[in-house]
């Protein structure tokens, strides 16, 4: 009897050790960016591990979010700003509404940005975040750089500064 108790209780810790070098590290400054792989607007997949040598800012919103409505025509004019440097943003929509709500968002904004969509928060629970908007910096090797919670003026000198000193390196 002792030698099966044994038995299962080395089992029982083998897994829960197994189980335990298989998690996640948070989605915080320093540690991996959690990989993910969401549909945008048009219907085509998008892996963050296929950005692999970019700069990517992961940012979830919503469009019934007043502090993103208010950062989204900042972060548009960011993109435009970054175009054709290794970079790459990802708006990762929340809306219940997918791309339909987006999209009307989009046209009456004026804005254009590369979207994806996570209705059920998948991604977003993930990440850990705790309301919109989210935003984290991924380095070119894939480690998060940075964590913002709240609303940014994404066209202030100082994220261009920061962004093309994360592209150098």
């Amino acid at each position: 009897m002792t030698r099966l108790c044994r038995g299962v209780l080395f089992i029982v810790l083998l897994l829960a050790v197994c189980g335990c070098a298989r998690e996640e590290k948070p989605a915080l400054a320093g540690n991996p960016a959690p990989d993910f792989t969401l549909r945008n607007l048009t219907g085509q997949e998008v892996k963050l591990a296929d950005l692999r040598g970019k700069v990517v800012l992961v940012n979830f919103w919503a469009t019934w979010c007043p502090p993103c409505r208010e950062e989204i025509p900042s972060m548009d004019r960011l993109n435009r700003a970054m175009a054709g440097k290794p970079f790459q943003m990802l708006a990762i929509s929340i809306d219940e509404g997918g791309k339909e709500a987006v999209e009307a968002f989009f046209s009456k904004a004026g804005v254009a940005l590369p979207t994806l969509l996570d209705p059920g928060q998948k991604t977003g629970k993930r990440y850990g975040i705790t309301g919109v908007p989210e935003t984290f910096i991924v380095g070119k090797n894939g480690v998060i750089l940075k964590k913002v919670v709240g609303a940014l003026d994404w066209s202030d000198p100082m994220v261009a500064g920061f962004l093309e000193n994360a592209m150098k390196q």
